[in-house]
């Protein structure tokens, strides 16, 4: 047997040692990402697994937390931060589970929350992806699918008509608002913040797109999963709790430029240049109309002035980049 054929056959036999890898990318939440590690350890049992922490140059001391703390964890250390996507391939290239679970630092895991996802894949193997139900930390909910999303449900979203009429299947499509997530349904795209997704649709689908520097990512893989003819469900019978955007909130005009972009290269990528064209040309429109809403919060609203502050820099930034530069909407 050739050293290549080995090594090949070695990876193959290796990569089901535990039930379960989990997958964490961290920037800057040191002590998050603390209290995450503490709930999966403490509350995960009857099932193997391994946690694997991506630290995308955190200047908090997040490394070095994480060796002292949990030694038990694989611990990359990356020099920049390459972004949410890239970061997540790191670890899959590393990780020997049967399934894979994306987890954000910002989240507790309750008791025996990541068996029963495990439980649940098992007896399901037509599924390739699973989201459960993500829990404010008062214990409210927090809607964490969405259908894939359409120029459709853009017009939608930027018209306001979704807000109007946030319980009708049709305005209210691309969020999901018409449904009170109780029950298990099949869905498109749960939440990146907690996704198993089952190996054998990584193979078949790969990693995730690096070209997604951070948000969209997850909504492209789903996309791909789904048009593999893998299921992708959602459960109510499991719940986390997601505390929500700590990462992002700290750069968060940089974050919101980001997603945009990503919401450009999403619709280019899988609904071709029209769709991104058209999608650039809404964006140009709701641009002015969101500037003149947070110029007004950032007046009379004294408690959320820094985000308006870093709200408008973001839109004007959006509009700009939008209008002038076709590396961003990439056409």
């Amino acid at each position: 047997m050739s050293g290549c054929s080995y090594n090949v056959r070695k990876k193959v036999l290796m990569r089901y040692l535990v039930d379960l890898s989990i997958s964490i990318v961290s920037f800057n939440t040191i002590d998050l990402l603390s209290n995450c590690l503490a709930s999966i350890f403490e509350h995960t049992t009857d099932i193997s697994f391994e946690v694997l922490v991506v630290d995308n140059a955190s200047q908090d001391g997040t490394p070095g937390m994480v060796m002292r703390n949990y030694p038990q964890v694989k611990l990359i250390v990356n020099q920049k931060n390459l972004g949410f996507a890239a970061a997540n391939n790191q670890a899959l290239r590393e990780s020997v589970g049967r399934y894979v679970l994306l987890l954000n630092s910002d989240t507790i895991v309750l008791p025996n929350a990541l068996t029963k996802l495990v439980n649940f894949m098992d007896a399901e193997p037509d599924i390739g992806a699973l989201g459960c139900k993500l829990l404010n930390p008062d214990g409210s909910l927090q809607r964490s699918c969405r259908s894939f999303p359409t120029l459709q449900t853009e017009f939608f979203g930027k018209s306001g008509l979704n807000r109007l009429f946030p319980k009708s299947r049709l305005f209210g499509k691309y969020k999901m608002t018409y449904w009170d997530f109780d029950d298990l349904q099949e869905v498109d795209q749960p939440s990146g913040a907690c996704l198993l997704v089952r190996r054998d649709a990584i193979d078949e689908v790969d990693l995730m797109d690096e070209t997604f520097f951070m948000y969209w990512e997850d909504v492209d893989w789903c996309y791909r999963i789904k048009q593999a003819n893998w299921k992708i469900y959602y459960t109510p019978a499991v719940e986390i709790i997601h505390l929500g955007g700590q990462s992002s909130k700290k750069a968060r005009s940089d974050m919101l430029v980001a997603r945009q972009k990503s919401q450009y290269h999403f619709f280019r990528k899988h609904y071709r240049c029209f769709s991104a064209q058209v999608l650039r040309l809404m964006t140009l429109l709701e641009m002015p109309g969101k500037f003149v809403l947070w110029t007004l919060i950032f007046f009379f609203k004294n408690d959320r002035r820094m985000e308006a502050k870093e709200r408008l820099v973001a839109y004007r930034e959006i509009f700009r980049l939008s209008l002038f530069d076709r590396n961003y909407v990439g056409i």
